[in-house]
């Protein structure tokens, strides 16, 4: 089992538009089958699917991932509670509720944006 302080050590996530299972695996430290068993289980997570049923990941997939796997491995968790703590009463995701955790990903999304802006800048 992984450790409680092993989300905090996730790799940052690159600036692509999609993600294949493999990376999202990587990106998530998480097994492509628990993925494909989460996407059963998570109504919320519907990776687009294209040739052959291969499966392709946004960002916002990856952000809810790491979020699944922070309330089952880190905070205990069932999936039954996994899923009503991200689904609220009237049906709606409250993926924002998890407000240490939903800064901490806000904060390096923000230190990613501002990195491409300087990558940019350096280009000009």
């Amino acid at each position: 089992m992984l450790e409680a302080s092993h989300n905090n050590e996730l790799p940052a996530i690159p600036g692509k538009r999609y993600f294949a299972i493999g990376e999202v695996s990587e990106l998530c430290a998480v097994k492509p089958h628990v993925l494909r068993y989460w996407e059963q289980e998570f109504p919320q997570l519907k990776p687009i699917k294209r040739r052959g049923n291969r499966r392709y990941y946004q960002r916002h997939d990856v952000l809810l991932i790491r979020q699944i796997r922070s309330l089952l491995y880190e905070h205990g968790f069932t999936i039954g509670g996994a899923r009503q703590r991200l689904t609220g009463s009237n049906g709606e995701t409250l993926e924002r509720t998890e407000k240490p955790h939903t800064k901490k990903l806000l904060l390096q999304l923000r230190t990613e944006l501002e990195d491409i802006l300087k990558l940019l800048d350096t280009l000009k």
